[in-house]
């Protein structure tokens, strides 16, 4: 692994000298066991610690298969899928990777008793497979999380609707958060050069996800001058989602659940902003009841702040505890549209607030290839920016999804796999500079953590 990062440190290997490299036999990776897969069995989903299931192994480099690509990976960061991964919900991730081997002998490789986790990356390509020429050793990439075959006709409108769709690094296996990573080489694009590593590997699965979600056609298709409701907009994909309300021309109503994070809205230039620990906002009485008293306050408070208007799209992903309330704040005729269920999957609302007022429900998930490239274009164009909070190295990464999994984070938490330190990566020093404020405005330090429980 010396002599790879070496080569990439050197800013003056070529293609040829990356090509000659040696591969290592094995490389160190962030793995889940799967004969751990019921360790946190009876526990609640908030007291599984993924400190005591996320291993640090050195696995062998897998085998590279046609329209392939090895990544000698130099960042990667840390998703909510990551999360899911780590606690085995709602179902341990090896189910994925056994069907994923039951359908080629290719697909065996990624059946096995670990699980190389990680939805992002960025670094530089080692080699490629058979019938790849768009990549060349020595590029430096980085990686969106879409794995399809396309072998089937349905996802050659769009790539998401292929039956053989899946999230790599979460429903395969040879992920992110490692020091080599195995992916598809139309998973791959420019890295943004004036972001350093570990900024531009923040940005690729949630950037990707809210540019689907708000801006494509796939998705809300925003236009200027919406009132777009964000919850969570200081988080991995609520941050993206404002910035592209703002960037688009349309006014987000930030919901987020503290003071600090109502200032990081602010300092991104959102003014309508929602804290909804200080405004005390309880959607459900009970688990069974929810509060449409609740709602009616909540839609209230959205006028008082867009001057009376009601939102055109709500930004949907924290599911069942937030629902309800979107369903009845929306606009008639307006957009709900949703991506994940963070807080629950079994979606309640009431339906006269839908039909009788002609709004619709849209899901999304993901994007597709042309949607994840338009969305890294503008990161590279620096209209668009990563929000990249704190950065731990590849042997702290269970930490890492402990503070996503505890909320303790804003914006990203990376992970550093083969860079050695931050900061390292940069090739556009000018544009830097030029965005240096905003790159860096989530930075915050490590909360100390509770101590896991033995």
């Amino acid at each position: 692994m010396k002599e790879i990062l070496d080569a990439i440190t050197s800013g003056c290997a070529s293609t040829e000298d990356f090509a000659a490299l040696q591969l290592p036999e094995s490389y160190r990776a962030a793995t889940l066991h799967k004969s751990e897969a019921d360790m946190f069995e009876g526990m609640a989903s908030v007291d599984k610690d993924p400190r005591k299931s996320i291993h640090l192994d050195e696995v062998p480099v897998p085998e590279l298969g046609p329209g392939e690509a090895l990544i000698a990976v130099m960042a990667s960061s840390v998703n909510y899928n990551t999360v899911w991964s780590s606690i085995f919900e709602p179902v341990p991730t090896f189910a994925f990777l056994e069907r994923y081997g039951r359908r080629s002998p290719l697909g065996r490789r990624h059946d096995l008793p670990y699980h190389v986790i990680g939805s992002d990356l960025s670094g530089v390509v080692l080699r490629t497979g058979p019938g790849v020429n768009a990549w060349q050793p020595g590029k430096e990439v980085v990686a969106h999380c879409l794995s399809v075959e396309l072998e089937s006709a349905d996802g050659h409108n769009d790539t998401m609707l292929d039956p053989e769709q899946r999230i790599w690094g979460f429903e395969t296996n040879f992920g992110g958060l490692a020091e080599i990573a195995l992916v598809k080489s139309n998973q791959l694009m420019p890295k943004p050069e004036h972001l350093s590593w570990e900024e531009a590997a923040a940005p690729g699965l949630v950037n990707s996800t809210a540019y689907r979600q708000l801006v494509s056609r796939n998705g809300a298709g925003m236009k200027q001058g919406d009132n777009v409701l964000i919850w969570g907009a200081s988080g991995g994909l609520g941050s993206y989602a404002t910035q592209f309300a703002l960037a688009g021309g349309a006014t987000p109503i930030c919901v987020v659940s503290s003071a600090e994070k109502a200032e990081i809205c602010r300092r991104m230039g959102a003014e309508a902003v929602i804290d909804r620990s200080a405004e005390g906002y309880r959607f459900w009485r009970d688990e069974r009841t929810q509060d449409p008293r609740e709602w009616k306050r909540f839609g209230g408070r959205i006028r008082e702040l867009t001057g009376g208007e009601d939102v055109d799209i709500v930004f949907e992903h924290p599911g069942r505890e937030t629902f309800g309330a979107s369903v009845y704040v929306t606009r008639k005729g307006g957009t709900i549209v949703t991506c994940a269920s963070t807080s629950g999957y079994t979606h309640e609302y009431d339906n006269r607030y839908l039909w009788m007022s002609l709004k619709r429900i849209i899901g999304t998930h993901f994007a597709n290839y042309r949607e994840s490239w338009e969305a890294n274009r503008l990161i590279a164009k620096g209209k668009i920016h990563p929000t990249l909070s704190r950065v731990y190295p590849l042997e702290e990464t269970g930490r890492a999804a402990y503070d996503v999994h505890r909320n303790l984070h804003h914006g990203k938490v990376g992970v550093l796999c083969l860079a050695p330190r931050e900061g390292l990566g940069v090739r556009n020093e000018a544009l830097r500079a030029e965005h240096a404020t905003a790159i860096n405005r989530f930075r915050t330090p490590a909360p100390v953590p509770e101590p896991a429980e033995a």
